[in-house]
C-alpha cells in the first residue's frame, strides 16, 4: 500500500510539471509563468520537498558532448538465486546507467551509454555476459529517442 501524501491540488501539479521540465527555473520566473505569487511558489516547493513528492533537484548531462554517443538497451535473463550479486556487479560498471527488474521475456533491462560500438562490444562480452548468473543477453541499439515530459493532472474524483 502506498504512503499517504495528503491533498495535492492543481497548483502543486502545475509546479511539479514545470519543475520536471527544468528544475533550475527561478522562483520569480516560475511564479510569472504560472501567474502565482512568488511566496506561494516558494512555500509550495518547500512543502513538496518535505512531503517527499520532490525527491531531488538534479541536472541532465549532455553525454554526447562528453563522447558517449552509443545508447543501448539490454535485456538479461539471470539465475534468480544470484539476482542480488548480479545487480551489485552491474552497478559497478560505469557504462550501466539504469537497471530495471521487469516481467516478461527478460528478468532485467539495462540502459547503457558507451563511447563507441567497440566499447559497447567489449562491455557486453567481457563484463556483462561473463557476470556469474547471467544466462542470456539481447542488446538493442537506440536509433532515436523521443522524450515525453510529464504533465501532472488532477485525479478524477
Amino acid at each position: 500500500m502506498g504512503r499517504r501524501i495528503g491533498k495535492i491540488d492543481e497548483i502543486d501539479l502545475k509546479i511539479l510539471t514545470e519543475l520536471s521540465k527544468s528544475s533550475n527555473i527561478s522562483i520569480p520566473k516560475l511564479a510569472k509563468k504560472l501567474n502565482i505569487h512568488s511566496s506561494v511558489i516558494y512555500s509550495r516547493i518547500k512543502r513538496l520537498v518535505k512531503r517527499e513528492l520532490i525527491k531531488r533537484f538534479t541536472i541532465e548531462v549532455n553525454e554526447e558532448l562528453l563522447g558517449y554517443n552509443v545508447t543501448a538497451i539490454m535485456g538479461l535473463n539471470i539465475d534468480a538465486k544470484l539476482r542480488e550479486s548480479i545487480t551489485d556487479a552491474l552497478t559497478k560498471l560505469p557504462e550501466v546507467r539504469e537497471i530495471s527488474e521487469v516481467t516478461g521475456r527478460f528478468d532485467m533491462i539495462l540502459f547503457l551509454k558507451t563511447k563507441s560500438l567497440d566499447h559497447l562490444h567489449d562491455i557486453i562480452l567481457n563484463k556483462i555476459a561473463t557476470t556469474q548468473g547471467v544466462t542470456h543477453t539481447e542488446t538493442f541499439l537506440e536509433m532515436k529517442k523521443t522524450v515525453n515530459p510529464p504533465i501532472y493532472i488532477p485525479a478524477e474524483e
